[in-house]
């Protein structure tokens, strides 16, 4: 089946976008430095939501894939059991994640669920009372696959066109990030389980899941469901989610079909850190076993797109916005790397605050905050001096200037006199600001124009806090950001 592309000439937007490289190894949109763009580029896909792009989308490619050649390309997914390795779990029991399941063929991606009776399940291995190739003693020798995006992403439109498995097998194109999940359809072609099942031939439903620990199911806050006019498994259909930083809007075929905002859910919105994409199929054993005679089935994909917005911050926006790590997508991501996790290593790092400074400075969610959910919560009255400090390589800038700014709460009884930002390439900071003259009670964005004259490997970024002996009160950092002046 011929793909669908949508193409527009670079001149009808009304700027080109180039793509840089971030200290977190990831792909982002930025203002472009050129009016010049490399042939490959005289053309663009656009999301089926906004065929004439008027959002200015730009595509990501480290993320999207037509899936036109001979093979999945390794460098963009990996592929759950290959060489023996799998990455957080081998699949929803009974079934079982298997490599060979996972090909391209006829410009397709292709995940096929198999009755396997040979195969060697994961003995004794399994999760919320089940195992691998058993349920309830009975043998459900289901193999079945997924592939896992290498890259994640903050913000964006995704879209994929494809068409579900015809068995009681999931096929699900779905996304996880830190302390958060993102389901834009789990989709079942034809469940065995009769009557009111959550998901049936027609059902087009999606999910957004809090991992924030202790991460105890169920972890759904929100989410829709659909009936379609069609069933899933019988045509190819375009599934679309643009993701903001405030809103989250599901599209069928270009059509918006349900949204929702930050304001909506309150504290259930969790979605503001970087994700990576999942295609997979699995067994739901609460939605019915898939029987023999209906496998083999194929979950198939005819491509994964992933479209961004220009970025004109050059810091990493939710690292320094305190959402969660940032990522070292250079190194690679360890294999029990669940969403819940927020221990430091080589593919993420986190702010660091010592001991000392620690009794009275901490990253808060849902308090008070400028953007996402999280803030750094300063406390007067334990130190004369706080410090956060960024991991090393965090900052990477040019020679040139700049204007850094952030966003400022304090309340009314705030002693604390002075927040200073410092570069580890430089002894003086780069920006300090009095607080005693700030406006109290209301987020106040701060600005600070600073040369910077080197460039450096390895940089990073301090903020320290300074208040009197006794102080008292609570000030609040939110959204740092650098951009070229």
């Amino acid at each position: 089946m011929s793909k669908q592309i949508k193409l527009l000439p670079l001149s009808v937007l009304a700027a080109g976008v180039l793509m840089a490289t971030g200290c977190d190894g990831a792909s982002r949109p930025t203002a472009p430095e050129s009016a010049t763009m490399e042939p490959q580029r005289k053309q663009l896909l656009l999301p089926a939501s906004d065929p004439t792009n008027t959002g200015n989308w730009v595509l990501n490619q480290d993320i999207s894939d037509e899936f036109s050649g001979d093979s999945l390309d390794r460098s963009k997914w990996f592929v759950q059991g290959e060489n023996g390795d799998y990455y957080i779990w081998k699949g929803r029991a009974p079934s079982q994640f298997a490599p060979h399941n996972v090909y391209v063929e006829g410009g397709m991606l292709k995940i096929t669920s198999r009755w396997e009776p040979d195969y060697s399940f994961a003995v004794g291995e399994g999760h919320e009372g089940n195992f691998y190739g058993v349920h309830e003693g009975q043998k459900v020798p289901v193999t079945t696959g997924a592939v896992v995006s290498k890259k994640r992403f903050l913000n964006g439109y995704m879209e994929v066109r494809s068409k579900a498995a015809d068995a009681a097998m999931t096929s699900s194109f779905w996304a996880i990030g830190y302390q958060q999940e993102l389901d834009i359809y789990e989709q079942m072609g034809r469940p065995t389980l009769k009557g009111d099942v959550d998901i049936k031939g027609n059902t087009l439903k999606a999910s957004v899941h809090d991992w924030q620990p202790p991460a105890v199911r169920p972890t759904r806050k929100f989410g829709h469901k659909t009936d379609l006019s069609f069933n899933v498994a019988e045509e190819f259909h375009v599934y679309g989610a643009e993701w903001g930083e405030d809103y989250l809007k599901f599209y069928l075929d270009g059509k918006l079909v349900h949204e929702v905002t930050q304001e909506e859910v309150g504290e259930h919105w969790v979605l503001t850190n970087p994700m990576e994409i999942w295609l997979d199929s699995e067994i739901f054993v609460w939605q019915g076993l898939p029987t023999e005679d209906q496998l083999p089935a194929t979950y198939e994909i005819d491509y994964v797109r992933v479209w961004q917005k220009p970025e004109s911050n050059l810091l990493d926006r939710a690292f320094f916005g305190f959402e969660g790590p940032i990522l070292y997508e250079q190194e690679n991501r360890p294999l029990n790397l669940v969403p819940e996790n927020s221990e430091n290593n080589k593919y993420q790092k986190f702010w660091l605050i010592d001991e000392q400074s620690a009794q009275s400075l901490q990253r808060v969610r849902n308090e008070r905050f400028a953007k996402g959910t999280w803030s750094l919560k300063y406390t007067g009255g334990k130190n004369t001096k706080a410090t956060a400090i960024a991991p090393e390589n965090s900052v990477n800038l040019l020679n040139g200037n700049y204007r850094l700014s952030a966003k400022i709460w304090a309340d009314p009884y705030s002693t604390a006199d002075k927040v200073s930002i410092s570069l580890n390439s430089t002894d003086t900071p780069i920006a300090e600001f009095d607080l005693q003259s700030l406006a109290r009670g209301e987020w106040i964005k701060v600005y600070k124009e600073f040369d910077y004259p080197q460039s450096l490997s390895g940089d990073f970024m301090k903020i320290s806090i300074t208040d009197q002996e006794n102080g008292s009160g609570v000030l609040y950092i939110d959204d740092i950001a650098i951009e070229k002046e």
